[in-house]
């Protein structure tokens, strides 16, 4: 029967105790211990690569959650900007701009009517208005939203 004592693998034979080696196991000097410097180097090469692909995808995710909040947000906005403009008569609507307060910072709109205009049918667009919305958002309006409108108005005599 084998087994370990003490660092050394013993041997029992029937009644007498025999010793392979009186030296410890964990005394032995260690041929291959540690990495060499181009092992090294390939690790490190292989977590810069993958760093670089984690990070270049977060950025690419947090600029499209970015795009996606603005999409929704400025649709929204210009639904509700829409929904003014509808109520107020048709007779007094001009163009304009402004801002949606501290709600929405760093959102502006701009409206402009105008009369539409196609070859032949005058008569029926004499009582049609063009109305364009934007929605800007950022300081250098980086991103826009626009939306058009044609809204009938009766012309008073």
């Amino acid at each position: 029967m084998e087994y370990w004592s003490n660092g050394v693998l013993e041997r029992w034979n029937n009644t007498k105790k025999e010793q392979y080696s009186s030296t410890p196991v964990s005394q032995y000097p260690k041929k291959d211990s540690g990495f060499t410097l181009l092992e090294v180097m390939i690790a490190i090469a292989i977590i810069a690569i993958t760093l670089v692909a984690v990070f270049g995808s977060q950025s690419q995710s947090l600029s499209l959650a970015n795009e996606a909040k603005f999409s929704t947000s400025a649709a929204l906005l210009a639904q509700s900007k829409m929904a003014e403009i509808e109520a107020v008569n048709p007779e007094d609507l001009a163009s304009d701009s402004g801002d949606f307060g501290e709600n929405f910072p760093n959102y502006h709109w701009n409206l402009t009517v105008g009369d539409v205009s196609f070859i032949g049918t005058d008569e029926v667009l004499d009582y049609l208005k063009r109305i364009d919305l934007s929605i800007f958002y950022g300081e250098h309006s980086q991103h826009q939203y626009s939306l058009r409108l044609y809204r009938f108005v009766r012309k008073t005599k």
